[in-house]
């Protein structure tokens, strides 16, 4: 028995010596990641009705942000904008008018019709007053004295509507004529800008720098808002959309530096820090290739990637060594 006993602490000892030699230099392992390039993908319409005019790149092309790349036909839109900006003109002629007021002739030549209304009707009331004198005598017919009658009564009425008139010139422009005149002016303005607005819309412009993944419309056909004319993936920001799991999510955090390797560019690296890291727990992607289980539960994370030379496309598999600089 103690011969039994001696060898089994015997080899218990040897089973511990060896897992203490098999172990004794081992640290964490390293943390690799894998996962697929992502970035933003944008869908254009134009914003407004028409026939397409131009389309002015091709599928794959780079386009700058703000950089025309299809345009709408504008032989309707270019008169109206044209009409309107007459119409703003004539109200501004218009009100300005109101605002100076009477011009001294105006006013000049209405002292002079009412002054010779005055003298008209001072010779239609003598007139009047010596017909009447020659009633009695029967020296004029009744007629004749009815219209002279007539006559001065016309003659005071004509004196009442120049003084009148002298008297609006003189006052100037209502306060309320020219609110309306400047009313008008603003809503011609206002037609003006949306028209120029619509003119504009004509052009339908890359919203920024990108590369052109699908021309979706052509020349000739109708655009309208609801319809798709371009697919654009964008430039920036690009990064790895990868996967961790549980046990290792105590040892990445955001802001951490990281290697990015693709196996189209063999032995370059790719410099990247951790953006994104999700708070949610998800089934693993089958897209994504882990050693484990593709049914463990895993978070997302997004590696960001600095690509000035554009060398990365979208789905591009990729290797991501968090905490190692590139």
């Amino acid at each position: 028995m103690k011969r039994i006993l001696l060898i089994v602490l015997l080899l218990a000892a040897l089973a511990a010596g060896a897992w203490w030699y098999r172990h004794r230099d081992s640290g964490p392992t390293e943390l690799v990641l894998y996962g697929n390039v992502d970035f933003r993908q944008v869908t254009l319409a134009f914003n407004g009705n028409g026939p397409v005019a131009e389309v002015l790149v091709e599928e794959g092309a780079a386009v700058k942000k703000g950089e025309v790349i299809a345009r709408l036909d504008t032989g309707r839109i270019r008169p109206q904008v044209d009409q309107a900006v007459a119409q703003v003109e004539a109200q501004q002629a218009n009100l300005t008018r109101l605002k100076n007021g009477n011009r001294p002739e105006e006013i000049a030549q209405a002292r002079a019709n009412l002054a010779a209304a005055e003298a008209e009707s001072a010779n239609a009331r003598l007139q009047l007053e010596r017909q009447s004198a020659l009633v009695p005598r029967a020296a004029v017919s009744q007629q004749a004295l009815d219209n002279a009658r007539s006559a001065a009564a016309v003659a005071e009425a004509k004196v009442d509507a120049s003084r009148k008139a002298l008297d609006l010139l003189v006052a100037g422009t209502r306060a309320e004529d020219i609110q309306q005149a400047a009313a008008q002016l603003r809503a011609a303005e206002a037609q003006v800008a949306f028209l120029r607005a619509e003119l504009d819309d004509a052009d339908l412009k890359a919203p920024a720098d990108a590369t052109v993944r699908s021309r979706l419309i052509e020349p000739g056909e109708m655009a309208s808002p609801t319809r798709a004319a371009f697919s654009l993936a964008t430039n920036n920001p690009k990064w790895v959309r990868a996967y961790v799991s549980d046990m290792q999510l105590g040892r990445i955090k955001p802001g951490m530096k990281a290697q990015v390797l693709v196996d189209s560019l063999p032995g370059r690296t790719i410099p990247g820090w951790i953006g994104f890291i999700s708070s949610v727990a998800e089934f693993t992607p089958k897209t994504v290739q882990t050693e484990e289980l593709r049914t463990s539960l895993v978070y997302e994370v997004r590696v960001f990637v600095d690509d000035p030379d554009n060398v990365l496309r979208l789905g591009m598999p990729a290797t991501v060594r968090p905490g190692q600089e590139g």
